[in-house]
């Protein structure tokens, strides 16, 4: 299974040293990592203006942006629901064994 080595460092001073697999059929993986950079930095703009969101409010709106995501892609929903939930399956995994320097304060 090829992998996405990615690294990122939050304003707080957290560095995350992350492997992603990568789905069999990934067209590109350097399209990935840049959509995916994109995303993180767009949620970050959007917190910054924001006096003092959840942690739950921000993996909730997520998390409903991946199902909107995932209806329209232009095949049968349960097609798209299963590999949107292996996908996110896959990256919680990579996360939860990834090296880094995690806060673990705040509330979700």
């Amino acid at each position: 299974m090829k992998m996405l080595p990615y690294q990122l460092k939050t304003e707080f001073g957290e560095e995350f040293d992350i492997e992603f697999p990568l789905h069999d059929q990934t067209a590109s993986a350097v399209d990935v990592a840049q959509l995916l950079s994109a995303v993180l930095e767009a949620v970050d703009k959007e917190l910054r203006l924001m006096r003092d969101p959840s942690n739950g409010d921000v993996l909730q709106a997520m998390a409903m942006a991946l199902a909107v995501r995932t209806r329209i892609v232009p095949v049968p929903f349960d097609v798209a629901k299963e590999l949107g939930l292996d996908l996110t399956q896959m990256s919680l995994n990579a996360v939860g064994v990834s090296e880094g320097n995690f806060r673990t304060v705040g509330n979700a």
